[in-house]
Order: C-alpha cells, then sequence, then structure tokens
C-alpha cells in the first residue's frame, strides 16, 4: 500500500485550526484555504485588513564580500541600484530567457548591511537554491536558508498601517512613513525583525519577519488589537486579491515558457546593469524581436467563471488561453488573465470569446490591474 507523504507544517498550523479554517494541500504545505466565505475574506481586506500566514514561502538570506555580485549574476533586475532598505521585485531567468522564478529582493539595512534577504514561492525554493549555488562559482558569500526558523505573517488593507505599530515595541522607521516597497528594523517580543511595506493584494500592507517560536503569540496579538478591523484570510481570497491585482502567479502567468516581455515585466529586466546575468543575451534578443504574444486581462461577459488552461477563440480559432480566473468580489463579475496573440485587430478584439467546456463565454479585453487603490475613480 503507497503511504501518502507527509505535508509540511508552518509555525501558526494550530492558529488556523483553532480558527476554524479549511485546510488544503498547497505545493507540499498544509495551508487555509478559507475560514469562512472567501468573497467576505477578500472585501475584508480590500476595505480593512486581512493577516496572512506566508511561512510556507522562501526566505533565503545571502551574506559575504560577494554577496551582491552573486545576487545580481542571478536577478534580472539591477540589486546595485538599490540603496540600504530598498525592495525590488526581480525575476530569475535561465539561459533561453524564460522564466524561473519571481522574487523579491531586499536590500537589508543596518544592521546587517551586508546581507541580502531574497524571499521566492513555496513550490520554487528547491529550485532556486540549487540555481543559486550553480552560478555562484569562486565567489567569497554564503546563502542560508531562513525558511523556517524566520517565519512571515502578512497584514494587509487600509487598517494594516493602524493595527500593526501597536504590535511592535520600536521600529527604525514610522511605519506611515515607509515608502513601498522598503524594510526597515523593527522590534517583535523582545527580539529582532524586519518590516517591510510589501505585498501581493494591490492594498498597501506590510509583511513582517521574526523568529518562527513567536510567530503564534505574534498572530494572536495581530487579531487582538486589530478586533473587528482584522481577520484572518486564506489562500482563496489571496488568489482572487492578486488577480484583481493583475499580479503574476508562478505556474499560472509564469513558467519556463514565459519570458519578462510577453508577461508584461519588462520594468523588472535591465540589460544594460553593470553586472551580467544569466540570459541576458537571449533576453536582448527577445526584446529586440518584440513578443508573439502578451498577458491581457479579460471581462467574462457573462456569470459562468472561466479557468486557467481554457482556450481563447477569435473569429479565426484560437488566438489565446487563460492562465487565472475567477469571480471578482470587488468588481462583481468573472474576470481572467490570459495570453493573447498580438496583432489582432479591434474587430477580432472584439469577437473574443471562452471556451468553458463547450460553451462559448464573450470576452471584453480590459487593462490591467482590474484594481487599483490609486486610481483615481471617474
Amino acid at each position: 500500500m503507497t503511504q501518502t507523504p507527509s505535508l509540511e507544517r508552518t509555525c501558526l498550523a494550530d492558529e488556523h485550526l483553532r480558527l476554524g479554517a479549511q485546510m488544503v494541500d498547497f505545493h507540499g504545505w498544509e495551508m487555509p484555504v478559507r475560514y469562512g466565505s472567501i468573497p467576505e475574506e477578500h472585501l475584508k481586506v480590500r476595505l480593512s485588513s486581512g493577516l496572512f500566514d506566508l511561512c510556507h514561502m522562501g526566505r533565503l538570506e545571502i551574506t559575504g564580500a560577494d554577496a551582491a555580485l552573486w545576487i545580481n549574476r542571478v536577478l534580472s533586475n539591477d540589486y546595485d541600484a538599490l540603496k540600504p532598505g530598498d525592495a525590488r521585485y526581480s525575476l530569475i531567468c535561465n539561459e533561453g530567457g524564460t522564466v524561473l522564478e519571481d522574487v523579491i529582493v531586499y536590500k537589508l539595512p543596518e544592521p546587517a548591511l551586508s546581507s541580502i534577504l531574497l524571499v521566492v514561492n513555496a513550490s520554487n525554493r528547491p529550485t532556486v537554491l540549487q540555481w543559486m549555488q550553480a552560478q555562484k562559482g569562486s565567489l567569497e558569500a554564503k546563502l542560508v536558508d531562513r525558511s523556517i526558523d524566520l517565519a512571515m505573517i502578512s497584514i494587509q488593507g487600509p487598517q494594516s498601517v493602524r493595527i500593526l505599530p501597536a504590535c511592535l515595541e520600536k521600529s527604525d522607521l514610522p511605519l506611515e512613513a515607509m515608502k513601498y516597497y522598503s524594510i526597515t528594523h523593527a522590534q517583535v517580543l523582545g527580539k529582532s525583525a524586519w518590516v517591510a511595506r510589501t505585498g501581493y493584494t494591490g492594498e498597501d500592507g506590510f509583511e513582517v519577519y521574526l523568529e518562527s517560536g513567536d510567530a503564534p503569540t505574534f498572530w494572536r496579538q495581530l487579531l487582538e488589537v486589530g478586533g473587528n478591523r482584522i481577520a484572518p484570510i486564506g489562500l482563496g481570497a489571496r488568489d482572487t486579491l492578486r488577480l484583481e491585482a493583475g499580479m503574476p502567479l508562478y505556474g499560472h502567468e509564469l513558467d519556463l515558457t514565459v519570458d519578462p516581455f510577453e508577461a508584461g515585466l519588462g520594468f523588472a529586466v535591465k540589460l544594460e546593469k553593470a553586472v551580467p546575468f544569466v540570459g541576458q543575451e537571449a533576453l536582448r534578443a527577445r526584446k529586440a524581436a518584440g513578443p508573439a504574444r502578451k498577458l491581457t486581462g479579460f471581462k467574462v461577459q457573462s456569470k459562468r467563471p472561466v479557468r486557467q488552461g481554457m482556450k481563447i477563440l477569435g473569429p479565426a480559432g484560437e488566438v489565446g488561453s487563460v492562465t487565472s480566473g475567477a469571480p471578482s468580489p470587488t468588481m462583481g463579475c468573472p474576470i481572467a488573465m490570459g495570453y493573447l496573440q498580438t496583432g489582432l485587430n479591434s474587430e477580432e478584439l472584439s469577437l473574443l470569446k471562452a471556451d468553458v467546456r463547450g460553451h462559448l463565454e464573450p470576452l471584453e479585453v480590459v487593462p490591467l490591474p482590474f484594481y487599483s487603490r490609486t486610481r483615481k475613480k471617474k
């Protein structure tokens, strides 16, 4: 009899069970998909704040005299352009210029000026660890996998900037003064921690890195201080939030068949940076040629949601495929992202349909992101 492998559990697993979460297998981790209604959890983040367990994600620390050189060999973005305390979205590409992983890199401020924190997807952590070592050569640097001993908790939504400060004993910068995509040193429960103004929801929010042993106490403290302004949020709402914000997910919008320009991520590719990086020349050629397909947003003109892998049809046949789709709690209709071939004229674009198990559902092409908290309302 074949035995099912046991799932990894985060240091917050018992907290989720105590709160009545429905747990699922997410890339080998036992994670909460929801605590109640996914649409209600989604709207709680949009209107107030939500609390996320991100301890399943990979947290890698790179130190040493050549740490910056090592990370620059791997990232498509320019690490040398970062000031202490800056964060940057970047890609790790292979020699052919397609996406191996998307990451957030942090240039840690004092007291860790020589340290780099790299946050990667749970499913790709082993791949990134192996890839980093393959690019190291004789450089004087060290990579430590901090994914178990360093917890990662996120608080997202407009109330997060009011709730989180009450749970910190101190921070080197006032949280309201932090710029988006930055990180500062803080103290939580008497111990050193990091607070980053980053997130994956399209809302203002923070990600807190602290000792795993202290994570359950801190989690409960945030819920207690936040009261009715905050709720725990599962993976279901996290996915609909990031979809509305037009944020790519590895395994959906990104994989080894996709290059950054197709995915609309050319801003994360610095072809002229001083340190050559893996895939640089292939990406230069791909940029010059231009993408044959492009990541596109769609509103579904019916109540029937479209899902990953469904074909997008034009008047002459298949012209693309869906990468992510779900009902949008904010917009009140199904939405989707997918890759659509370039060069279609306006008439062809107006006649697009998704093949939903034999039902042809009309699609409207719309700009990404679907939702932006900073976009002015007309």
